[in-house]
């Protein structure tokens, strides 16, 4: 039977890892077996890198901890070797890192996750593996931000090109009176044929 002290120290362990279960926005399941040092060393650092928190655990204390969370889904995935990775804030970075290993590694896999404090299912990981990165959607909302002013920035260097304002409107103005039909019926016209009436 486990000493006292052993007890306190798996019920430490358990609610630190239920806390960490609350308090992040996914967290992906994984069998590290068959992994070697360094791939393991690299996925450590690229997740590290990411603000992923990853670690491994034993099945029965990530169990209780998953009670605690109230992610008894995920009970049923913890069986062989079980690694956790969560975040606080990325959605998508553990499920695409992981994923990336899983296709390299035959034997580490993929096995469970959460989004939100709900259980998922894989498809809905590999859906979040897909996801391009924080940085690549940055860039393209910013794209999508400066088109227009760049077009803007655009037509006014044209218009700077061409002489300034004052250049356009007076190569404007000829060509709106050539574009005038000869029978215009403008108020200046008129005053003009009134004499003639009388």
């Amino acid at each position: 039977m486990p000493s006292a002290k052993v007890l306190e120290q798996k019920k430490a362990i358990v609610a630190e890892l239920a806390d960490r279960l609350k308090n992040s926005v996914t967290g992906v399941l994984v069998s590290y077996e068959g992994i070697n040092v360094a791939d393991d060393t690299a996925m450590r650092k690229e997740l590290r890198e990411a603000g992923i928190k990853y670690s491994v655990v034993k099945n029965t204390l990530l169990s209780r901890a998953c009670e605690e969370a109230e992610l008894t889904g995920l009970q049923t995935t913890l069986a062989g070797t079980t690694a956790i990775a969560t975040s606080d804030e990325d959605y998508a970075a553990a499920a695409r890192i992981l994923s990336n290993y899983a296709k390299k590694i035959k034997t580490f896999e993929v096995k469970g996750g959460y989004l939100d404090g709900e259980v998922v299912d894989l498809a809905t990981i590999d859906s979040l593996a897909k996801l391009p990165t924080r940085e690549v959607l940055l860039a393209n909302v910013l794209g999508a931000f400066q088109a227009p002013i760049a077009s803007f920035a655009r037509a006014i260097q044209a218009i700077v090109d061409d002489g300034g304002i004052e250049a356009c409107l007076a190569k404007k103005a000829p060509a709106e009176e050539a574009a005038a039909p000869a029978d215009d019926a403008s108020p200046e016209a008129a005053p003009a044929e009134a004499p003639a009436a009388e």
